[in-house]
């Protein structure tokens, strides 16, 4: 941003002036702003030329730009960054949005998709744009594994988590198993299991095999190792994105832009750069603002993403949430949204556990 300040610096108050009223506008209306609009609007008394001239040098520094023949002005991409960092002023989320996502939030989900779901919902409502939520990986404590034998090729492990909810695998046993190894490979694990996390499991896993290699029988060893890593490369790891409130972006655009918009949606659900998407939110704390290419994920749809990461109860980020629209968001009002609804769900999710 040292480039920015820097601008920032060297621009007269006049000019200042000028700049942010041209972004402001823009951004509620959407229309290229003229130098007759502003000389009506500005604080001291200037002439429409004078204006001009100002504008001029506004578009010499690659802040503004002249959309196709209007005589008006739109901000640039560096424009828009430049008022984001420099004139932004974020005040607390209305009474009134922060009511809207209480009320979708304040039923108590039976479960932390059916939550996140409902916050999407909730965001792309009160923000008219679409929402982003990256869900958690599930990483609740285990409370109990179990092997059952389903034939002699296949085998199920069961993972019961300290949070009430089941799952299941499928997998390929090692050959030759018995009973008695798949009891003993259920005890080895419960042994280890309980108040751990998968992620946890796996680490403890690994050392206290090489610890009891002469311990644990062979078949047993085997089972575990082929058991649990089925974990690893299932869908059930990645974090699920949930994107909602599509068509409020959809429904605005028309032409080159919905095709743009449409590719945006497409690569989403594709879940493509979506490790990207979380390490951006990881990088510290509270909300950023992503605008057009400044996020390879956005750089086709000209949309902006504001993000903000979420945490669980060991303050941990797991997650993230976010709002995409055009680049004419209404930031000011936006940035508090996103920020008011990470932390509402960092609580929730911690008062879960």
């Amino acid at each position: 941003m040292g480039d920015g300040t820097k601008l920032l610096n060297e621009m007269s108050d006049r000019s200042r002036e000028v700049f942010r009223r041209v972004v402001e506008s823009y951004l509620e209306t959407g229309a290229p702003v003229g130098s007759r609009t502003l000389s009506r609007q500005l604080t001291e008394k200037v002439s429409p030329a004078t204006i001009r001239n100002v504008m001029q040098d506004l578009e010499y520094l690659g802040l503004l730009e002249s959309p196709h023949v209007s005589a008006g002005r739109v901000p640039t991409q560096l424009g828009l960054r430049l008022f984001v960092d420099g004139f932004l002023e974020v005040r607390a989320p209305s009474a009134d949005d922060r009511q809207k996502i209480d009320e979708t939030l304040g039923a108590n989900a039976s479960d932390v998709a059916t939550l996140l779901d409902r916050v999407g919902g909730a965001l792309s409502g009160v923000t008219q744009g679409a929402s982003l939520v990256l869900a958690p990986k599930h990483e609740a404590p285990i409370r109990h594994i179990e092997f059952v034998s389903l034939g002699s090729d296949r085998a199920l492990v069961v993972l019961v988590f300290a949070d009430g909810q089941v799952e299941n695998r499928v997998f390929t046993p090692p050959p030759g198993l018995t009973p008695s190894a798949m009891r003993e490979a259920s005890n080895f694990l419960n042994s280890l299991a309980e108040g751990r996390t998968l992620a946890e499991l796996r680490t403890m896993m690994k050392k206290e095999i090489e610890r009891h290699r002469q311990e644990i029988d062979n078949l047993s060893r085997a089972l575990v190792e082929s058991g649990i890593a089925i974990w690893d490369e299932g869908p059930e790891t990645e974090a699920r994105l949930i994107v909602r409130g599509r068509a409020n972006l959809l429904d605005e655009a028309e032409g080159e832009e919905l095709d743009r918009i449409r590719e945006l949606f497409d690569d989403l659900e594709r879940k493509r750069d979506i490790v990207e998407f979380l390490e951006l939110a990881e990088e510290g704390e509270g909300v950023r603002i992503f605008i057009g290419s400044e996020n390879k994920l956005f750089s086709l749809s000209g949309s902006s993403l504001i993000v903000s990461p979420y945490m669980n109860a060991d303050r941990r980020i797991v997650g993230a949430i976010g709002v995409i629209g055009p680049t004419r968001l209404n930031y000011g009002r936006i940035v508090p949204i996103v920020d008011y609804t990470a932390q509402l769900v960092g609580r929730l999710l911690s008062d879960r556990s």
